[in-house]
C-alpha cells in the first residue's frame, strides 16, 4: 500500500512538472512578423545579417551607439533621434540580441563583436565615430577604443561594464544559474517587466510599450540560446592597463540610482582612463536615455560640441 502511495506522488510530482514547464513555455516568433513591427535595415557583416539603423546626414560625423545585454538598437531611439539633426547616427543589434539574431559562428566573445563593429565602419565608410555604449556595450566601446585609436574620436560610456562584481570574477569563466538555463523554454513576462524596472530610478516611468519590445526581441528566433552562449564565454580581464591606453576624450554618464551598475564604480574608471569626466545623473538608473532621454542628453550635446558638460 504505501509503494503504491509513494507511486502516486511521484506520479503526481512529475505531472506538476511537466505541467509548470509546459505552462511557462515560451516558442520563438516569427522573425518575418517582427520584422514587421520593428523598423531597421539589414546587412550582411562577417557573415552575420546585422540589424541595423543609420540616420542622420551621411557627411556628418559619425556616432556609433552599442546597447546593454538583453537590448536592442531601439533602446537609443530618443537619443538618436534627436542627434540625427546634426550626425550621422548608426546603430545596431548586436550579434546574438535583437533582430540581428544569434551568430553563426557561434563567437559572442567581446574580440569578436569588436571585430563586426570594425567591419561594419569600413562598409559603411567611416573612417572615425564618436562611440556611445551602455553596460555591455559600454564594455565592448571602452575595449574598442584602446585597440583602435584611431578610429575613435571621443568616447561615451553610459553605466558600463567591465568591472569585477559579485558572481564576475577576472580570469575566470562565469557561473550560469538554473534560471538562466531555462531561458531557452520560457521568458516570463512578469520577470522581465521587474528586471526591466530596477533598472530605472522610477520604475513607473518603464512603459508597457518598452517591455512589450524587449520581451519581443528575446522571443526572436535563436536569440535566448545565444544570450547563454554570450554569457559562458565571458571572462572579464583587468581593465586597467586597456584603459590607460585609450586616448579619446571620454564622458561618463551615470545614473546616481543605478541598481545594476552602482555609480561608485566610476571611481574605478576615473583612477585608469587618462582623459576622463564623470557626469552624475541624480534621480536616474541605468538606463538614462530611456528613463529621461532630455535631460540625460544636456551633457552628452556639450561634450560631442567640445563643451564641457
Amino acid at each position: 500500500m504505501m509503494r503504491t502511495i509513494f507511486a502516486w506522488v511521484a506520479g503526481f510530482t512529475v505531472l506538476g512538472i511537466i505541467a509548470i514547464a509546459v505552462w511557462l513555455y515560451e516558442p520563438d516568433k516569427q522573425r518575418a512578423a517582427l520584422e514587421e513591427i520593428y523598423e531597421g535595415e539589414y546587412r550582411i557583416v562577417d557573415g552575420v545579417r546585422l540589424r541595423l539603423r543609420d540616420t542622420g546626414p551621411t557627411a556628418a560625423q559619425a556616432i556609433v551607439m552599442l546597447h546593454g545585454f538583453g537590448a536592442s538598437l531601439d533602446t537609443w531611439e530618443d537619443w538618436a533621434q534627436a542627434l540625427s539633426t546634426r550626425y550621422r547616427v548608426i546603430r545596431f543589434d548586436l550579434p546574438g540580441f535583437g533582430l540581428t539574431g544569434p551568430d553563426p559562428t557561434g563567437d559572442y566573445t567581446d574580440a569578436r563583436s569588436m571585430k563586426i563593429l570594425g567591419d561594419l565602419m569600413d562598409q559603411l565608410d567611416v573612417a572615425r565615430v564618436s562611440l556611445i555604449g551602455n553596460s555591455l556595450g559600454g564594455r565592448i566601446a571602452w575595449n574598442f577604443a584602446a585597440l583602435h585609436p584611431d578610429r575613435v574620436i571621443n568616447l561615451v560610456l553610459v553605466s558600463p561594464d567591465g568591472f569585477a562584481s559579485p558572481g564576475f570574477d577576472y580570469d575566470k569563466q562565469s557561473e550560469t544559474s538554473l534560471i538562466m538555463r531555462a531561458l531557452p523554454y520560457t521568458a516570463p513576462r512578469s520577470m522581465l517587466k521587474a528586471n526591466l524596472a530596477a533598472a530605472y530610478g522610477n520604475p513607473d516611468v518603464l512603459s508597457e510599450a518598452s517591455v512589450t519590445r524587449y520581451h519581443d526581441m528575446m522571443l526572436a528566433p535563436g536569440v535566448r540560446p545565444a544570450i547563454l552562449a554570450r554569457m559562458s564565454q565571458v571572462i572579464l580581464r583587468e581593465p586597467g592597463p586597456t584603459l590607460a591606453r585609450i586616448q579619446a576624450p571620454t564622458l561618463l554618464l551615470w545614473g546616481e540610482k543605478d541598481g545594476m551598475i552602482p555609480i561608485s564604480n566610476a571611481d574605478d574608471y576615473l583612477q585608469d582612463l587618462p582623459n576622463a569626466t564623470l557626469v552624475r545623473l541624480p534621480g536616474l538608473g541605468h538606463l538614462p536615455f530611456a528613463e529621461d532621454p532630455v535631460q540625460s542628453l544636456l551633457p552628452l550635446e556639450q561634450f560631442l560640441s567640445g563643451k564641457a558638460p
